[in-house]
């Protein structure tokens, strides 16, 4: 497919867009801080794109070899166990730190911890617990950047399926060692959406900065890695937001937005729910997203995503801006 050029979005898929655009329920060009709205990824009967997603997403459009990793002998993990009545008492930093030993122990690669916000919880939904612990797994990056997928050659998308998988597995562990603590826990996990919206509570917990492609850009990993999570009332410690200097390099690249056949990506910020932020277009996004088995030519092109890249460029970009405000100072 031709970078930016020709791309004619299918008539299977738009021809079932609703009036209402994702655009719109996502919130763009509102001026007002607001929860997210559920929608494409969201049940079908809590927004009108059932239709479209079935499309999309229907197994009749998949490889066999994606299609085997979303079905319910998938390996995601053990079933929720019942939480123990004996209670174990430790201090907030002794059980922060048992809970990310335990996840890098078991599968994860990533880890933060962040209060809940309201602003984390999908409209229509209710989510009570005090705490999110969000958990990051990466992702082959030799496979994602053959995306886009196809049936003939689906690699990319194998390994998209394969790393939620993963992430199910270490959410669900997670779940239930804070269970057999005596505390609450509830495993979060993708590709299909729930009560929480992941995203913002990653950044918030440390995990990476908002990317121009509408991903998370972590500095280790680019973006090259998913994401899952557990909400808990155990007693926690808070992570901070990391700055790595992605917003200063998305700013002047333009590698994701010629790499992305439909011309999703928008090149400047935009304000979506009272909030100026990167954002994807994706009444352009998605029919592609269709066609592809679930692209990912954005996050496999990022330069952030090159093993090994993203230490060396958050160096670099921390480094330009301090030597940058010396001389404003100066």
């Amino acid at each position: 497919m031709p970078v930016n050029e020709g791309y004619q979005a299918n008539k299977l898929f738009t021809d079932l867009f609703p009036e209402t655009t994702g655009n719109n329920v996502n919130g763009l060009g509102e001026e007002t801080v607001r929860q997210p709205s559920p929608f494409f990824w969201h049940p079908a009967d809590r927004h009108e794109f059932g239709d479209l997603q079935h499309e999309v997403v229907g197994y009749h459009r998949r490889a066999e070899e994606i299609t085997a990793h979303y079905t319910p002998d998938a390996p995601r993990g053990p079933k929720t166990i019942q939480k123990s009545e004996t209670v174990v008492e430790k201090s907030a930093e002794e059980w922060s730190a048992a809970v990310k030993a335990f996840t890098l122990a078991h599968e994860g690669d990533l880890v933060g911890i962040t209060p809940m916000d309201p602003l984390y919880v999908y409209e229509g939904y209710e989510l009570n617990d005090p705490w999110i612990i969000v958990i990051g797994v990466s992702m082959d990056h030799e496979l994602l950047n053959k995306a886009p997928a196809t049936v003939e050659e689906p690699d990319a998308g194998v390994e998209v399926a394969k790393q939620y998988n993963r992430a199910a597995r270490v959410s669900r562990e997670l779940t239930n060692y804070i269970l057999s603590q005596g505390h609450y826990a509830k495993a979060w996990a993708g590709p299909f959406a729930s009560a929480l919206s992941m995203m913002p509570a990653a950044i918030q917990a440390g995990l990476g900065q908002l990317g121009k492609h509408g991903s998370l850009i972590n500095g280790t990993y680019g973006s090259s890695f998913r994401l899952s999570a557990v909400t808990t009332d155990m007693p926690l410690i808070a992570d901070s937001p990391v700055d790595i200097g992605a917003e200063d390099f998305c700013a002047s690249c333009q590698i994701c937005t010629k790499a992305c056949p439909p011309d999703a990506i928008f090149e400047e910020k935009q304000m979506v729910r009272g909030v100026e932020k990167w954002f994807v277009d994706f009444n352009k996004c998605i029919p592609y997203f269709g066609e592809t088995l679930g692209c990912a030519i954005c996050i496999a092109r990022c330069p952030w995503s090159r093993p090994g890249t993203a230490p060396k460029l958050a160096a670099k970009m921390l480094a330009r801006r301090a030597s940058k405000e010396q001389r404003n100072d100066g």
